[in-house]
């Protein structure tokens, strides 16, 4: 039985790697395969998915008005389609989740979904929350942290270095993002640990009033006067 998968990652964690390694097996078999990747991303209005380690392919740019269901569909008409395969999955919609996940249902053809879990606010996007709720399976491609441990969390930088905690959530500057464990990302972000709140001014002790000899004479007519023994 066909089914939908997510394979989920932080960034650099290899996603594009694994998928175009898995398309490979299929097509090494003389089975035909369908790649999607974000229109977001891309750079021309051609279409591929590249992974970092130089290996890619040719692939078909989808936005987020696209009927995916309805271009799969046209496809295995024409040919018989054996798997679909969809990178940067994070920015599909609701309704597109819903649309590949009937093509493994109706058209019993396997579909595998790769993105991002969170963004760099710690949110989950759209596209990867719909998957997390209605994928067959799951699976997280791991990666790791400057520190050792692993890396589920991602931060967005400036230019000039400076970690930001706002703004939108789609940057497509792929260096922009550093992917960090969850305790490194709090550092990062200001999250952890807080700020700690200001003590109020203490307020400042009055210095009793210096007696002048105005003083100290009140002083001593107030006294009553000393009986002399006799």
């Amino acid at each position: 039985m066909s089914k939908l998968y997510f394979s989920y990652a932080a960034m650099n964690a290899g996603k594009s790697t694994v998928l175009l390694q898995a398309s490979w097996n299929y097509q090494e078999r003389g089975m035909r395969t369908l790649l999607f990747t974000s229109a977001l991303y891309a750079k021309h209005e051609d279409g591929r998915i590249t992974s970092r380690i130089g290996i890619n392919a040719d692939a078909t740019l989808y936005s987020e008005t696209d009927n995916l269901q309805a271009r799969i569909t046209r496809e295995h008409k024409k040919k018989k389609v054996d798997c679909v395969f969809v990178d940067e999955a994070q920015f599909l919609t609701k309704d597109q989740v819903w649309q590949l996940a009937r093509i493994s249902d109706r058209l019993g053809i396997p579909v595998l979904c790769y993105g991002l879990r969170t963004d760099f606010r710690g949110e989950l996007f759209p596209g990867s929350a719909e998957l997390l709720a209605i994928a067959d399976s799951l699976r997280e491609i791991r990666t790791i942290c400057h520190c050792g441990r692993k890396a589920t969390m991602v931060v967005r930088r400036t230019a000039e270095g400076k970690t930001l905690t706002t703004g939108n959530q789609v940057g497509i500057e792929k260096s922009m993002y550093l992917s960090l464990c969850r305790a490194h990302w709090e550092e990062e972000t200001g999250r952890w640990p807080k700020a700690k709140p200001k003590a109020k001014p203490r307020a400042a002790k009055k210095k009793p009033a210096k007696k002048t000899h105005l003083h100290l004479a009140a002083a001593n007519t107030a006294r009553p006067p000393r009986r002399v023994k006799r």
